[in-house]
Formats: C-alpha cells, sequence, structure tokens
C-alpha cells in the first residue's frame, strides 16, 4: 500500500521560514517523480515544485523561484520543500504527489496534505 505522508506545516509569520517533509512508503521511491502541490481556499490545487526520480531535474513555478527549494533523500524515501520569505499568500494546504509512467502505465499517488499559514 502506498502512503505519501506529510508534516512540517504550521503557523508562520510574514518572511518566515518552514521546511516541509514527505515520507513515502510502499514504492520503490527512487523511480518516482515527486512534487508538491498546494490549494487555498477557494482556489484550484496548484503545482509548487517537482523533482525529478534522480533528483537531475528540478522545476519551479515561477512564483516560487529563489524562495522555495525541493529536494530529495533517495535513501531515506523522502522529498523536502524548503519555504523561505513566505508571504500571506502562500497560505494553503500543501499536498506530496509521487508520479511515474512504466510500461504505458501511469501510477500516481497523493498524501493527505498539511497546513502551512502565514500570517501575522
Amino acid at each position: 500500500q502506498v502512503q505519501l505522508v506529510e508534516s512540517g506545516g504550521g503557523l508562520v509569520q510574514p518572511g518566515g521560514s518552514l521546511r516541509l517533509s514527505c515520507a513515502a512508503s510502499g514504492l520503490i521511491f527512487s523511480t518516482y517523480a515527486m512534487s508538491w502541490y498546494r490549494q487555498a481556499p477557494g482556489k484550484e490545487r496548484e503545482l509548487v515544485a517537482s523533482i525529478a526520480n534522480s533528483g537531475g531535474s528540478i522545476n519551479y513555478v515561477d512564483s516560487m523561484k529563489g524562495r522555495f527549494t525541493i529536494y530529495r533523500d533517495n535513501a531515506k524515501n523522502t522529498v523536502y520543500l524548503q519555504m523561505n520569505s513566505l508571504k500571506p499568500e502562500d497560505t494553503a494546504v500543501y499536498y506530496c504527489n509521487a508520479k511515474k509512467r512504466a510500461f504505458g502505465k501511469e501510477y500516481e499517488a497523493w498524501g493527505q496534505g498539511t497546513q502551512v499559514t502565514v500570517s501575522s
């Protein structure tokens, strides 16, 4: 059974930092591309950042570039999102996503989400 468990969310003041973690189990972690998405109240879920299975290719949504860093530790089956210079508009539920395509099939899993609130 595939499980993605996010942690590290919470309440932080504007300008502060948080590091989110997503621990994966039940899958061969090193074969999956990993992504972070977020969903703010009343808005659609949006991609934040993604990292290839080897860590060699990383992509960020433009508004997060320079503030957020995605990285992974395949030995620990964990992907991280370091968030700096947080703004109130970063308030959202942050979700971890695992995806791969093999033999013509797509495999995908989602975590349950972790709440990030940026407020003074």
